[in-house]
């Protein structure tokens, strides 16, 4: 992250907080203040990601984005017992297959060879 960004950042967050609507030029006066020079392009990439995007909504899913969760397998409703060990057994394969991926051991080197 360059300190333009950072900066930028910062300075949007600040105005967000204020309650103050974030524009590139209230974006830019808040760094000269600060005595910051950053490239002219930064303040309006920030004011128009502010807004387009809600800030709230940035701060509050920091750190959930990417990857998706396990899927969750439930047995048909009103099948019998047969059929939900029948669905549970492919679970147990496909954990069985995972934890083939994750073992390091069987590629011959370790980190610090």
């Amino acid at each position: 992250m360059s300190i333009g960004e950072l900066a930028c950042t910062y300075a949007a967050l600040a105005l967000h907080d204020d309650g103050i609507a974030v524009t590139a030029e209230k974006i830019a006066t808040l760094l000269k203040a600060a005595n910051l020079s950053v490239e002219s392009y930064w303040p309006s990439l920030f004011a128009k990601l502010c807004e387009k995007r809600n800030v709230e909504d940035l701060l509050t899913n920091v750190g959930s984005g990417g990857g998706g969760g396990a899927v969750a397998v439930s047995a048909p409703a009103g099948g019998a017992s047969g059929g939900a060990a029948a669905a549970a057994a492919p679970v147990a394969e496909a954990k069985k297959e995972e934890e083939k991926e994750e073992s390091d051991d069987d590629m011959g080197f370790g980190l610090f060879d």
